[in-house]
């Protein structure tokens, strides 16, 4: 018979997922919020540590650089040891290492405190897919995903307004320190909630070694270095010689996967459970469609901040005041769409992206066509479409992908999901920063910012057509779906 304790214990997980879920999503609403906002404080870097542009570089993508390559691993330590410890682990790294890259006195030690501070969110993030996985079933758990997508969303579309506030309150000099110092109270914080609320591990079967799979982990590491290391580079140097990179990363993603196969015929634990890109409806759909989706919405924010301060003069917090009402549209969006996506599936996020359509084509022919001086009131409409489209993509497209990942699996599957994002990322980053450079050098600032978002508009598209492929296939495919049994050469212990 359990002693109270341990009753007392068991009911946790259940009795403490709302805040458990508040929790989580607070600190990975900081961790993602870093990818951004470091955009709109480069002046002040370059300003206060006279930092050369290389080193900006390596200090706005060598983040997203180690995020991406520790996402996977990262959400399997989290499936094998626990969650809330990986949690916890991952929350101390970022804090600290956000505590160093405040205090950098150079730019090297900046660059390295960044790197250090991307691994730490890549082994941090991908916690909270699997905790909603662990904690919400269910109708519950397509509201957890709603608010996950929003807080992915969301990040992604303030991290300008919060880099301008803080660089405003505290100087074009010393501002970008706070920019990181900023993370340092709220990951104490989020600690102290984390122990308190967070659901203890499950009981596990054999060693934690045994589990792990150091082989699969670094063949994935490396095929995403091979496809992220060149982007990063060409946005400093487009004649990079390391493009021979992305030729070999089919290859090593080839052998991963055949690594993968062979680790799960010999009743070992796989890295990634591959046969979920199989046997899980709609799983390997979605990761290819949110990556593709994020190529054009990702690298819109980058656009947009080189064409309002470069090229309009705004400052920092103006330029960021400027996009809110695609963050507003979105938030209010994702949440919603998190409650329709069991009922109505994948027409939540053809719809979405129709609007996200609408709103970027809106911008390509307002923004060259209308008055300098009130660009921000006209850029409200379309970007509050485009907000409200996204916000209906995004955490709906995480809800049918993960829907019929097992909890056993769900950290793994997650960090595979969010590592896709990162890569769609870089390239929309890398893609529409060389379209609107490459106009604005022929044909100005206007035909620039239209070049830009018709590269966005042609991601979308194909987002688009990949989710109207998808409704048609599996039109019923929603949050309600149940997780497939495990296959039969999966192990039972992982």
């Amino acid at each position: 018979m359990p002693t109270p304790r341990r009753t007392e214990r068991s009911r946790r997980p259940h009795d403490t997922r709302w805040g458990a879920l508040a929790v989580t999503l607070m600190v990975g609403f900081m961790s993602l919020l870093d990818v951004t906002i470091v955009n709109v404080a480069v002046p002040s870097m370059q300003q206060g540590l006279d930092a050369s542009s290389a080193a900006i570089q390596w200090i706005v993508s060598g983040y997203a650089l180690t995020f991406g390559l520790t996402l996977v691993a990262g959400g399997r330590l989290g499936d094998v040891v626990g969650r809330r410890r990986m949690f916890v682990i991952g929350l101390i790294a970022f804090t600290v290492t956000s505590a160093m890259a405040g205090l950098a006195p150079n730019e090297q030690l900046l660059v390295v405190a960044r790197l250090l501070q991307g691994a730490a969110a890549g082994f941090l993030t991908p916690q909270n897919s699997g905790l909603i996985q662990q904690m919400f079933s269910g109708a519950e758990r397509g509201r957890a995903f709603g608010l996950f997508g929003t807080t992915v969303g969301v990040s992604s579309a303030t991290g300008p307004v919060i880099g301008g506030l803080i660089i405003g309150a505290f100087g074009e000099d010393q501002g970008w320190r706070y920019v990181f110092f900023v993370n340092v109270p709220i990951g104490i914080v989020a600690m102290v909630l984390a122990l308190r609320l967070l659901p203890p591990p499950e009981p596990r079967e054999g060693t934690v070694r045994s589990q792990i799979d150091g082989v699969g982990a670094l063949l994935l590491g490396l095929a995403v270095l091979a496809v992220l290391l060149p982007i990063i580079e060409a946005m400093a140097r487009p004649a990079t010689p390391l493009w021979f990179l992305v030729l070999l990363a089919p290859v090593l993603g080839w052998v991963f996967v055949r690594w993968e196969r062979r680790v799960m015929r010999r009743r070992g634990a796989p890295l990634l459970d591959v046969s979920l890109f199989s046997e899980a409806p709609g799983y390997a759909s979605g990761i290819v469609l949110g990556s593709t989706y994020f190529c054009g919405f990702a690298g819109v924010w980058l656009v947009l901040a080189l064409y309002l301060q470069d090229g309009l003069g705004y400052t920092p917090l103006q330029s960021g005041l400027a996009v809110t009402p695609f963050a507003v549209g979105s938030a209010a969006a994702s949440i919603t769409a998190g409650r329709l996506v069991g009922r109505w599936g994948r027409r939540v996020t053809v719809t979405g992206l129709c609007l996200v359509l609408a709103g970027f084509a809106m911008l390509a022919v307002v923004a060259p066509l209308t008055s300098p001086e009130h660009q921000a009131a006209w850029l409200f409409v379309p970007l509050a479409v485009a907000g409200v489209g996204g916000g209906a993509v995004i955490s709906p497209n995480i809800t049918m992908t993960l829907a019929s990942v097992p909890p056993r699996m769900g950290g793994a599957a997650g960090g595979a999901l969010q590592t896709g994002q990162r890569i769609g990322t870089a390239v929309g980053a890398a893609v529409l920063t060389a379209a609107y450079r490459l106009t604005e050098s022929a044909h100005g600032v206007p035909a620039a910012v239209s070049a830009a978002f018709t590269v966005a508009l042609v991601f979308t598209v194909v987002a688009l057509v990949m989710a109207v492929r998808e409704l048609r296939i599996r039109p019923d495919l929603g949050e309600a779906a149940e997780p497939p049994k495990p296959s039969g050469t999966a192990p039972a212990h992982a």
